[in-house]
């Protein structure tokens, strides 16, 4: 068995090198060279590009919050610098913030697990939409035991799930460090033999992942059992940073989208809102006071659809009649997510009706309707406005 693991471990270095790269696996002899000019002119564009301006979110548990450093910096204070000696501009965006560097902002959480993760994903996605995301995720799951066998295909669940909430974000995926766990250590190499396939499915379907091999940690660069020290950490940096930089020369990193904003209601101070936040499916959206909170950002898609929190506002179970209650669900594309505008507010094509603040009301939390269009104060909302 020995023999065969390590066998197998050696026939994955050039599949890992390649999907590192984001090129494509070797070609047999018989399609012959690339064509010598195009290759000369396509890298001669990609020299004289500027490097892309970064938001990037660096997602994961403990490791990328920055435990095993007395800084708390993590991987993230030598990849910030890597990258602003490279040119690119550069904003670390998430809702945690560690360490001494100049930007420690971070979505690292101590303990987590892939699917915890994957709970707040969709709301830190829509909030921040970043156009690069460092993952380094999977450690837990193999230390906690939890769910073994099933790791990596959450691990891919997750990775979709990033794709279709910032479809034009790069992911980079980096593989799970070596550790001294006597829990993590035996699981980790088929966890990570799985994720050259994992990568290469999603690059064939079109989607920006790249893996990230961190494969150069040793049990010299831990701090303990599961973290990096210093030294570690600042070879994570390096190979996140190459990730970034052949992702740019392949010219997958677009400059970031523009953020959502409020939609305004003729109710004078009030603004189309998600109840707490949530990206639950079937959270109420409701009208409050203007906060400029997450819950009150929103998007309007060429698609018809409005969204917050990467969840659509939805007529409930399809309903068209008067009275329907508005909430947020999975964009699935259905009639009863489409919005036009329409005498200053939004109509759902389908019912024929607008969305309604009922009784003209002005108490926070008042739930939103489908309603005959009458073109009064309460149907009339501004689009988002888009702020950075």
């Amino acid at each position: 068995m020995k023999t065969r693991t390590a066998t197998t471990a050696t026939a994955l270095i050039p599949l890992i090198a390649s999907l590192a790269l984001g090129t494509a696996l070797p070609a047999a002899a018989s399609e012959g060279p690339t064509t010598t000019a195009a290759a000369t002119a396509t890298a001669t564009s990609r020299a004289a590009a500027a490097p892309a301006a970064l938001r990037l979110l660096p997602l994961g548990d403990s490791i990328t919050w920055g435990v095993g450093t007395g800084s708390g910096n993590s991987y993230r204070s030598a990849l910030w610098n890597q990258l602003a000696a490279e040119g690119h501009p550069e904003d670390f965006v998430g809702s945690v913030r560690n360490g001494t560097l100049s930007d420690p902002d971070n979505e690292g959480h101590s303990g987590w697990r892939i699917d915890q993760i994957a709970g707040i994903a969709d709301s830190v996605l829509a909030r921040y939409r970043p156009n690069v995301v460092t993952l380094e995720i999977g450690t837990n799951d193999l230390n906690q035991n939890y769910q073994v066998a099933t790791a990596a295909d959450r691990l891919s669940a997750l990775i979709d799930q990033i794709n279709r909430d910032a479809p034009d974000a790069t992911v980079l995926v980096g593989t799970l460090i070596v550790s001294t766990s006597s829990t993590e250590e035996p699981n980790r190499p088929a966890f990570n033999a799985k994720l050259p396939g994992i990568v290469q499915a999603k690059q064939a379907a079109g989607k920006h992942v790249r893996l990230v091999d961190l494969g150069t940690l040793t049990t010299a660069d831990l701090s303990d059992a599961l973290h990096p020290n210093d030294s570690g950490f600042a070879k994570m940096a390096t190979a996140f940073n190459s990730g970034v930089q052949a992702a740019d020369s392949a010219g997958w990193i677009g400059a970031p989208v523009t953020v959502g904003g409020p939609v305004r209601s003729g109710i004078a101070g009030k603004c189309l809102d998600v109840n707490a936040g949530s990206s639950a499916n079937g959270t109420a959206v409701q009208i409050w006071s203007c906060n400029n909170t997450p819950a009150q950002k929103w998007s309007a898609n060429p698609d018809g659809t409005l969204n917050a929190l990467g969840k659509c506002l939805d007529a409930t179970a399809g309903g068209t009649a008067d009275g329907t209650e508005v909430e947020l669900w999975d964009c699935n594309g259905g009639a009863n997510q489409q919005w036009q505008p329409y005498d200053g507010g939004y109509r759902n094509p389908v019912s024929g009706r607008c969305l309604d603040d009922p009784g003209s009301a002005t108490a926070d939390g008042t739930r939103l309707v489908l309603w005959t269009c009458n073109g009064g104060a309460n149907q009339r909302w501004t689009p988002p406005s888009a702020v950075a």
